[in-house]
């Protein structure tokens, strides 16, 4: 047999990326799309197969053997029986993507979770690799977590593990759009931030990167925010350290782009918070916004029990 690879996708709200994976890691091709959220789930459905179709007969034309199928999606996932349970972004509900990727291309195929295949991604190749408990926090647009052991992705019974960013952190707080008030997400995440610094600066188009920024130059108004925000962040990885008691916290998504910014000011104020617990190291994340795409092979393989 020629050379193996995994077709690997990693969709998005508004975006698909996707490769072609060999078994060690290294991409061999790499592609985006758009995801089609606004043409409803059927539509989303379809164009997550013919994107994979594609892939594998790219495999082929290039003298490559694809062997699997690994398929990431935000949401509620059902990874024992590879379903897309729920998803607000892309309106999956109840979809069997495992099976119908398998079916349209002849493949075994795996389906994981967006965040907990970037965890796996980063705990085995990343900034994990080489420790046995890692949590990998993502804080974008919304904030959630995944946490491996000894290199296995924890799902959770339900398929909703990991969502630490509807930790309750400040009781009474902003709303958060899960319908609570407080939630580290609506404290905390890339989009909280911006918003909130529109709203007291009155500038439409800031983001929290902006604001990063704007902090580390000084300014008042920024630097207030931003370390209201690394505060709350602080309470809920403080938390999510009394549960689970990992060697590492690896984070990534828009935020981490910050860097020093975010990290150290984070390290000192877990540091500062942790009581009986040992404090974990914080690093940021190496594999940028190719996680998903790398966690989503590693996941398939696992399925075929080559890892």
């Amino acid at each position: 047999m020629s050379e193996p690879v995994v077709v690997a996708l990693d969709v998005g709200g508004t975006g698909m990326k996707c490769a072609l994976v060999r078994p060690d890691g290294t991409v061999h091709h790499e592609e985006r799309h758009p995801t089609l959220a606004a043409r409803g789930p059927e539509a989303v459905t379809e164009n997550i197969l013919a994107v994979a179709e594609g892939l594998a007969a790219r495999a082929r034309a290039d003298g490559l053997t694809p062997v699997a199928a690994g398929i990431a999606v935000p949401g509620v996932v059902d990874e024992v029986n590879g379903i897309a349970v729920w998803s607000a972004n892309v309106g999956f509900r109840d979809v069997p993507l495992r099976d119908l990727t398998t079916q349209r291309l002849g493949l075994p195929a795996a389906l994981g979770h967006d965040v907990r295949v970037g965890a796996l991604a980063e705990a085995r190749l990343g900034a994990g690799r080489g420790r046995r408990h890692v949590l990998f926090v993502a804080i974008g647009t919304g904030i959630a977590g995944g946490l491996v052991v000894d290199g296995a992705g924890y799902p959770g019974a339900h398929g909703a593990a990991g969502e630490i960013g509807h930790i309750v952190i400040r009781p009474g707080g902003r709303e958060c759009g899960c319908g609570l008030r407080g939630c580290l997400e609506a404290e905390a995440s890339a989009k909280a931030i911006g918003r909130r610094y529109a709203e007291l600066s009155g500038d439409p188009d800031a983001t929290a990167f902006d604001v990063a920024s704007r902090a580390a130059q000084n300014e008042e108004l920024a630097g207030r925010i931003w370390q209201d925000a690394v505060e709350a962040l602080a309470q809920g990885l403080l938390t999510a350290q009394a549960l689970y008691d990992v060697g590492v916290v690896v984070l990534g998504g828009g935020l981490a782009e910050a860097g020093d910014n975010l990290l150290l000011p984070v390290r000192e104020a877990v540091t500062q918070g942790v009581t009986f617990h040992r404090t974990p190291e914080i690093v940021r994340a190496e594999l940028g916004d190719t996680a998903g795409c790398l966690g989503s092979a590693l996941l398939a393989l696992d399925h075929l029990g080559t890892r």
